[in-house]
């Protein structure tokens, strides 16, 4: 089965979107992928600045990012929004990875990646403003980003204690989602 890499674009201790990842985390596994579930806290970067990286070269997170991501097939991001867009974590993270190192090619660590959206947020629409921009932004880097995504509206109320949505509606939705990243990952990699 496919490997998927899980994450969220927020390092927030209370944060609805690294909820929402550590459930698609446990839904992916229960749909038979291998599943890293990945907390950007523990990857610290500098904000992106080509200067920075001619003098230092790539910070050694970076580095490991990028290993992580050439490790996996396919990806699940759960994105906050902020301001109808991604937020500046995720952004300078999707930046960092993104550059070439060595002999390898360009955006070696995004071609061939399958990815699926989701996002939480206490709003009415979800965080999916937010969705738009993170698909432009993957798809124009070589990330197949499938049609499913969900956006979690409401979520100070979305979920229960245990982690779980107390929706089963809106869980189907992301099972279904994650159900269509696995099959399509498991498929490309044949």
């Amino acid at each position: 089965m496919p490997r998927i890499l899980v994450f969220a674009g927020s390092t927030r201790r209370d944060s609805f979107n690294r909820k929402l990842a550590a459930l698609a985390a446990g839904m992916c596994r229960d749909l038979g992928a291998e599943v890293t579930l990945l907390e950007l806290a523990d990857y610290p970067l500098p904000l992106f600045s080509q200067d920075l990286e001619a003098e230092e070269g790539l910070p050694a997170n970076a580095v490991e990012l990028k290993r992580l991501f050439g490790e996996n097939d396919g990806l699940v991001l759960a994105c906050p929004e902020y301001n109808g867009s991604l937020t500046p974590l995720l952004k300078n993270t999707i930046d960092w990875i993104s550059r070439r190192t060595g002999d390898e090619p360009p955006l070696a660590a995004y071609r061939g990646k399958t990815a699926v959206l989701l996002s939480a947020s206490p709003g009415a629409l979800g965080g999916l403003r937010g969705l738009v921009h993170v698909r432009a932004i993957l798809s124009g880097i070589g990330v197949l980003v499938l049609p499913a995504q969900v956006a979690v509206s409401n979520a100070f109320k979305a979920f229960a204690e245990d982690g779980s949505l107390i929706d089963d509606a809106v869980a189907g939705r992301v099972r279904t989602a994650l159900a269509e990243l696995v099959d399509t990952t498991d498929k490309l990699r044949a």
